[in-house]
């Protein structure tokens, strides 16, 4: 049996600690009143008798006193809830020091395994950690209602994000760049002005990109159409230049072919300096900026040939990689990219097919960019197209004053995601026990939702001025609150949600991919959509349903189930849960079926979602993936490419990472052993369970990662 601690953290049942408290509160009485031997065991018996796989610390306690009430010893059972009480006392007085201990000494393994972004022996990385866990601790004593904390720790839904939520801080966001750019901005006390160039601008938007991920916890995207004008600033700056220097030396050939050159030192030299500003920048929460760059064409832009060119020269160095400290080019985690296709771009003839072809040579290489089909995003967004902020959470279409769409400048206030398979485990295919589960849950989750809301109500904007004073999201006065921002559509609220697939197959016996259980998933889908949108009706807050970025939450909820409810066939027994509406990877369906079929849940999964396909050594197999990527503009919003093949981020190794002799992860070609230096870890679900970094049978990790 399993114990959950008030803090959330899970150990093993230990008996002794039963016998233990009980005879602390035998000492406190007399006689008759004390507790024997016999009853003691007798107690300790009951407990586990029970049966439970997982149980909370506060639920044992309860048993203690009912069953000292029962056998009489009403004295004793005073005593030991004044001892429990006292024992309460102590834990709101310090709940943080052995976790924060630990992660000094770096034996905080959850903690390191969190997010693969983060170095954990970092000081600065460690000080946003030891701020983190206070943050936790005080959300979970005193910030949250209890029932919410309760629900979080038993795996009924997940308060994304609670290291962050002492702070009136929000999710991700779409910078407004082209405000700050055009109208100037100010950091650190310091007015910066439009930008004169290329180079500058793309200096000026690092420094913004640094500063709203400090002021923030989540993903942020800057949509690069808007330094196309600064690209042509550039150019006619040069052309002026030598004009006046060559005129009636220089034919206007040769000026122009000199005007060429340097615009092209000067694009290289810019889009370097983003790519390695992000990647060498540390924010304050310990690590790079997580930047998303929008790279689309529009055909009435002005600047269309510039931002052509900027998006060529992007993928450009994204292929090449940037130098690891060994001198090997690797794939950088950030900047992400998002390509957007469109008639002039989708391998199908149009004049910026070149772009695509070089997005998807990259694609092979870098596994990055991403695909958005605006043909299928317009059908969804009411003819708009946008990026998402960070990797996949999508804005709702909003109009300002004057009657036009606006999405740079807004965000997310915050996300909480759903536990499906544990309420269909419960309902054990008792349908009407089902959806009445699944609305209290939901209920549920609008308070927690609500919880995030309160939080942010009543901010001042003095509390991040490059957000709300300078541009990012607005331009508010100093002191002025950012409630206007919260309500309305401006700004989008989360309900996430995990693993459609297990709940189908629980529910109906089949998999969502079949008839019988594609109904049931549609309809659980548009009950979650018509929920959302009932909320944002009740309220006047932007609730949205989202495909959570699972990642260890698959893993999270799976495992609490599992412990909870025991081993159940292609639920619990995999060790994590399929990431949104995703097919689960053991279906025996294709590419293109995949991105079809998972098409109808993305247009419910309005608030985010991104489909994954796989395509096996996509560097030796270039054309299925340019006729994958004709297929995801004619068939799905939004899709990313996945590969079997393993990669040694060290020395470049494109191929099977082996397992040595000592059980270690190893690295054919160079020798390298540091698994976070090598992508072997599939994103086609996520998985990032401790059996792929703890589990001692080695041979099993193995089977498992590839398999993924």
């Amino acid at each position: 049996m399993k114990i959950i601690k008030r803090d959330g953290r899970v150990v093993d049942y230990d008996r002794t600690k039963i016998s233990t408290a009980i005879e602390k509160a035998n000492k406190e009485v007399r006689g008759r009143e004390k507790a024997t031997k016999e009853e003691i065991k007798g107690i300790i018996e009951y407990v586990e008798e029970m049966g439970k796989k997982r149980m909370l610390v506060e639920d044992i306690q309860d048993i203690i006193e009912e069953k000292l009430m029962e056998i009489g010893k009403f004295e004793l059972a005073k005593k030991y809830i004044v001892y429990r009480y006292n024992r309460a006392l102590i834990r709101k007085a310090n709940t943080t020091d052995e976790s924060i201990l630990g992660l000094i000494k770096n034996a905080n393994k959850e903690l390191a395994e969190e997010n693969s972004n983060k170095n954990t022996l970092l000081a600065s990385t460690q000080r946003d950690y030891i701020a983190g866990e206070v943050s936790r601790d005080l959300t979970n004593r005193l910030l949250l209602p209890e029932k919410i904390v309760k629900a979080h720790q038993e795996g009924v839904l997940h308060f994304h994000d609670a290291d962050y939520f002492v702070q009136p801080i929000f999710n991700c966001c779409l910078i407004n760049i082209s405000d700050m750019l055009d109208n100037g901005t100010v950091m650190n006390g310091k007015l910066i002005e439009s930008p004169k160039s290329f180079q500058v601008a793309c200096t000026v938007t690092t420094q913004i990109i640094a500063a709203v991920a400090s002021n923030q916890y989540g993903g942020q995207s800057v949509d690069m159409i808007h330094l196309g004008k600064y690209l042509r600033k550039s150019y006619d700056k040069y052309t002026k230049q030598l004009e006046e220097k060559y005129k009636g030396k220089l034919t206007k050939e040769v000026i122009m072919d000199l005007v060429e050159d340097k615009i092209k030192t000067e694009l290289k030299a810019g889009v370097q300096t983003i790519q390695y500003q992000i990647n060498t920048l540390m924010t304050t929460n310990g690590q790079s900026p997580f930047v998303t760059l929008f790279l689309h064409l529009e055909e009435d832009d002005p600047y269309i040939k510039e931002n052509a060119m900027i998006i060529e020269e992007i993928l450009r160095q994204r292929y090449e990689g940037i130098k690891n400290e060994k001198g090997v080019y690797v794939t950088p985690a950030f900047p992400k990219l998002v390509y957007v296709l469109d008639e002039h771009n989708c391998l199908k003839g149009g004049k910026y097919d070149y772009l695509t072809k070089l997005a998807v040579k990259c694609s092979a290489k870098r596994m990055y960019p991403d695909y958005i089909s605006a043909k299928k995003m317009k059908e969804n967004y009411e003819g708009n197209v946008f990026s998402p902020m960070g990797c996949r959470s999508f804005l709702s279409p909003w109009k300002d004053e004057n009657g036009e769409y606006k999405f740079e400048g807004r965000f997310n206030q915050g996300v909480v995601s759903i536990n499906l398979p544990q309420i269909a485990i419960i309902a054990d295919g008792n349908e009407e026990k089902f959806w009445k589960l699944l609305d209290e849950r939901l209920e549920l989750c609008k308070e927690a939702l609500m919880c995030r809301h309160y939080a942010l109500l009543g901010t001042k904007s003095d509390i991040s001025p490059i957000h709300w004073q300078y541009g990012a999201i607005s331009r508010l006065q100093k002191g002025e609150k950012i409630d206007k921002l919260l309500y309305g559509g401006y700004s989008t609220i989360s309900l996430g949600y995990i693993g459609i697939y297990e709940m189908t197959k629980l529910m109906k016996g089949v998999p969502h991919t079949q008839p019988e259980g594609h109904d049931f998933a549609i309809n659980v889908m548009k009950h979650l959509k018509d929920t959302v949108t009932k909320w944002k009706k009740e309220t006047n807050i932007g609730f949205a349903l989202y495909g959570t970025p699972a990642e260890s939450l698959c893993y999270k909820f799976a495992k609490i189930d599992k412990e909870k409810f025991g081993t159940i066939k292609d639920v619990t027994d995999k060790g994590y849960y399929t990431n949104s509406y995703h097919v689960d990877v053991r279906e025996k369906i294709d590419a293109f079926d995949k991105l079809s079929f998972e098409s109808e849940f993305q247009k419910l999964s309005t608030g985010g979602a991104i489909s994954y396909v796989e395509i096996p050594n996509m560097q030796k197999n270039i054309p299925a993936l340019e006729t994958a990527v004709k297929y995801i503009y004619d068939n799905i919003q939004y899709a990313e490419f996945n590969t079997k093949s393993d990669f040694c981020q060290v020395c470049g190794f494109d191929g099977e990472i082996i397992i040595n002799d000592d059980n270690e992860w190893e690295c054919p070609n160079c020798g390298n052993k540091d698994h976070a230096k090598m992508n072997v870890v599939r994103r086609t679900c996520g998985y990032l369970g401790e059996n792929f970094w703890n589990a001692g049978k080695t041979k099993e990790i193995k089977q498992r990662v590839l398999h993924m």
